[in-house]
């Protein structure tokens, strides 16, 4: 049984939505790779991580064995799954059909208050980034993505990018937070937010195609 030093898994607010606040965060530890592919994780453990009791981080890593992100061992814990190179292909390759395109359909649709939600969004991905906080950045990453590819009106578009995003794992984080990498590629949300207020829908999708090219570039480096 490992014990993690997950160095951002911090304390979570116990309020009404406990179990979904612990699952996201959960989610995107196992994203992000502070919780390591291959290894073993108790909910007692967890637990103690975010100051809350066994049973909702139990609760919370049972749905994430529906999504086949973990694999929960009787008597033991929960083993988070592996992703090959081959997968990782395969997700970015969907990503890129999908995701590029979209964006520059939706650009018109965005109006000025729903610019200046994704500009808030996108400077708290490039906060989280400069502050190495890689949970709160893959989530609000996430949440930037899916708030804009909403805008298609197109709810199973939506959910099939949220789902290849979830079995997406960025081993390559943490180093480039050292170099001050990250922060720089955060500001790509940003680019992309001043892209779509001016209007400038085919930039913005070629800006969407390089941003995807980090996941399976520095981002998700084995």
């Amino acid at each position: 049984m490992s014990s993690p030093e997950l160095s951002h898994l911090t304390a979570v607010k116990k309020n009404v939505s406990l179990r979904e606040t612990v699952t996201l965060a959960l989610r995107a530890a196992v994203i992000s790779g502070e919780m390591k592919p291959g290894e073993v994780y108790s909910a007692p453990t967890l637990g103690k991580r975010f100051g809350v009791s066994p049973t909702p981080v139990r609760e919370a890593m049972l749905d994430l064995v529906k999504e086949g992100l973990v694999v929960s061992l009787p008597n033991k814990g929960f083993r988070v799954t592996e992703v090959s190179d081959d997968d990782l292909d395969e997700i970015t390759a969907l990503r890129l059909l999908i995701e590029p395109p979209t964006v520059r359909d939706v650009t018109a649709l965005i109006d000025d208050a729903g610019v200046v939600r994704l500009r808030e969004m996108a400077a708290a991905i490039v906060t989280y980034a400069g502050e190495g906080d890689l949970i709160a950045y893959t989530e609000s990453d996430r949440q930037f993505h899916i708030a804009v590819l909403e805008y298609s009106g197109n709810k199973r578009l939506v959910a099939l990018i949220s789902d290849l995003r979830s079995h997406t794992r960025l081993l390559g984080l943490a180093p480039l937070v050292a170099t001050g990498e990250l922060r720089e590629m955060a500001r790509e949300h940003l680019e992309l937010v001043d892209l779509i207020a001016a209007g400038k829908a085919v930039e913005a999708q070629e800006l969407m195609t390089r941003h995807i090219g980090h996941v399976r570039g520095e981002w998700a480096q084995h």
